[in-house]
């Protein structure tokens, strides 16, 4: 199993990114999926999550700015950043949680998008 994530990049304070998350592999079923990201000299912190049936959380840091959703048909997850902050600028990464059967599961993380927001 694996997860693919893009859409990082450069963009400046007040403009937009979205990310996208996409698990491939030998996969049963796709439960929840996330975005945690990690700035320098900081731990790693959940930005947003999304259950299979599309009941979402946000940290309190990006609500009202960002939006996840995701589409089970193509095992994707997207984050919808919008008035971007220097203060989000991260390695993002794409979290999920995949059963390769109908008893073996675990969470599985992809490699990571850089996201630079100028001022």
């Amino acid at each position: 199993v694996q997860l693919q994530a893009c859409g990082g990049g450069l963009v400046q304070a007040g403009g937009s990114l979205r990310l996208s998350c996409a698990a491939s592999g030998s996969i049963f079923s796709v439960n929840m999926m996330g975005w945690y990201r990690q700035a320098p000299g900081e731990e790693r912190e959940l930005v947003a999550s999304i259950t299979r049936g599309g009941a979402t959380t946000y940290a309190a840091s990006v609500k009202a700015r960002f939006t996840i959703s995701r589409d089970n048909a193509k095992n994707t997850v997207y984050l919808q950043m919008d008035s971007l902050k220097p203060g989000d600028m991260a390695v993002y990464y794409c979290n999920s949680n995949i059963y390769t059967t109908m008893w073996d599961g675990r969470n599985y993380w992809g490699q990571g998008t850089l996201v630079t927001v100028s001022s």
